[in-house]
């Protein structure tokens, strides 16, 4: 792949610089920016499309960026140490790499449902940091996806990206624009005999978390930061159940509610195939 050199905030670096802060141009591109040594590994690793590897013009490349560019076989562009500065949003200095990734696609045919399936659900979200958090914790606990549902911030954010900590590229993140949509793909699973159960998450619930059945195939729903879930989800919810708190918290934070959904979950799963939790966290939730 030929190499292309940027010293000079030109259409291309200026094209580049949108995808940290326009959406509706990354998404029209539909491609994003990614930095760090692990998140831009996993990229390659899942086979996500790699557009573009972005160095430092003047410095010399370690031996992972080096294989790394190798292996990925995209476009190569040597840019200015101050631009590239500028691109990777750091208080001081710049990434050694940057790459530009090429979005999945937002179908949901992307999420495997099959008798163990663990699914979350976040609706409306409005901090894309929370996205991010809940990639994470999802992919700790061995989820099979995430659908971030309306009116919302985006998966792809550079604040996502990075609290994923290179979760997005392993855990399948699809983006619906309602409750319809995913409940005519819940519909189809159901019809070819997957029972997944929707289980909203509220501090009113129906039953404590430790106190139901998370066994079963389900579709967890975390509500909005502020609001909670919507009266759609609501009513399409199968059960409802709350987290038990003492003190003067009356909520958690989404993306820490999300996390102890999910780790209730994943004991339950483990209790049942005879593990311990002291096994579980000797040992990383493979995935499936």
């Amino acid at each position: 792949m030929a190499l292309q050199r940027i010293s000079a905030r030109n259409a291309r670096f200026q094209q580049l610089q949108t995808l940290l802060g326009n959406r509706a141009k990354r998404g029209r591109a539909k491609e994003f920016l990614v930095q760090g040594v692990r998140p831009i590994t996993m990229a390659v690793e899942h086979g996500w499309t790699i557009r573009s590897l972005i160095h430092d013009a003047d410095r010399p490349l370690s031996r992972w960026a080096e294989d790394l560019v190798r292996r990925a076989g995209a476009e190569r562009i040597a840019m200015a140490p101050g631009l590239l500065a500028e691109l990777s949003e750091k208080g001081e200095g710049a990434a050694e790499l940057l790459a530009v990734v090429g979005m999945a696609p937002d179908s949901l045919s992307r999420i495997p449902v099959h008798e163990d399936f663990l699914g979350l659900l976040f609706d409306r979200p409005t901090q894309p940091g929370n996205i991010g958090s809940i990639v994470r914790s999802a992919d700790a606990m061995g989820a099979d996806g995430l659908i971030v549902t309306g009116h919302a911030a985006d998966p792809y954010d550079p604040k996502s990206v990075r609290a994923s900590t290179g979760s997005l590229f392993s855990v399948p993140v699809v983006r619906s624009p309602s409750h319809r949509e995913v409940m005519e793909w819940l519909d189809g699973e159901r019809a070819r005999g997957r029972p997944v159960a929707v289980v909203g998450t509220d501090e009113n619930g129906d039953a404590e978390i430790a106190d139901f059945d998370l066994v079963q195939p389900v579709l967890l729903l975390i509500g909005n930061e502020t609001t909670g879930l919507s009266a759609a989800w609501r009513a399409l919810c199968d059960h409802v159940v709350s987290i038990p708190m003492t003190g003067s918290a009356s909520s958690l934070n989404a993306s820490n509610a999300a996390s102890v959904v999910l780790y209730e979950a994943r004991r339950q799963r483990l209790a049942r195939s005879g593990h311990t939790s002291r096994a579980a966290s000797a040992v990383p939730a493979q995935r499936r």
